[in-house]
């Protein structure tokens, strides 16, 4: 069994502000798969489009951080095995929220769609659980949620007196096509995939 314990979700789902917390309640060293691809220079700083090697990011990890360790990123699924991850928190966020929040980070608005969609159809919650398998991956709601209460939530979990939950869907809340156009509209313009 794996050394680590993971957090991972759609940018702007809370990764960066709750794996700190949870880190800590877990008496675990924090780390962020986005610092680690800058330190092993496998993206540049602020290249928020740059593409990482995702197999080079885990070699990295494996040979420069030992013992146990929270780790958090979009990318987790994609850098490590389920034989090196223990458990793993997804955390989820209602698709117009998600929206909301990406949009005051300032991201360009095909971005916000991409990751918009992601969510929207649970992208990285499908892809942990093909990885790391469906006991040790639990998704998390963390739309209206405090940090803290989240960080409960998700160290309970990772640290086993928790059951992993799964079938957060937001498909049902858009299921017409005037909803989805509000939902994959930036500032009143639609946006199409070129």
């Amino acid at each position: 069994m794996g050394n680590y314990v993971g957090i991972t979700g759609t940018p702007g789902t809370g990764k960066k502000t709750i794996a700190p917390l949870v880190a800590s309640k877990m008496d675990l060293p924090c780390i962020s798969l986005y610092d680690q691809a800058v330190l092993s220079r496998l993206i540049e700083r602020g290249d928020d489009d740059a593409e990482v090697d995702t197999f080079a990011l885990g070699r990295f990890l494996a040979k420069y951080v030992s013992g146990p360790a929270l780790i958090h990123g979009h990318l987790l699924p994609y850098v490590l095995s389920g034989r090196e991850l223990r458990k793993v928190a997804v955390l989820r966020c209602e698709p117009m929220a998600l929206r909301r929040r990406l949009l005051a980070r300032g991201y360009q608005p095909r971005k916000v769609v991409d990751n918009v969609e992601a969510e929207l159809i649970g992208v990285l919650s499908a892809d942990s659980i093909t990885t790391f398998g469906s006991m040790k991956t639990g998704e998390f709601d963390t739309t209206a949620s405090e940090p803290t209460a989240a960080a409960k939530a998700i160290s309970d979990f990772l640290g086993g007196s928790r059951e992993p939950s799964h079938g957060i869907d937001w498909t049902f809340r858009y299921g017409s096509a005037a909803k989805l156009r509000s939902l994959l509209s930036v500032r009143g313009t639609k946006l199409t995939s070129t």
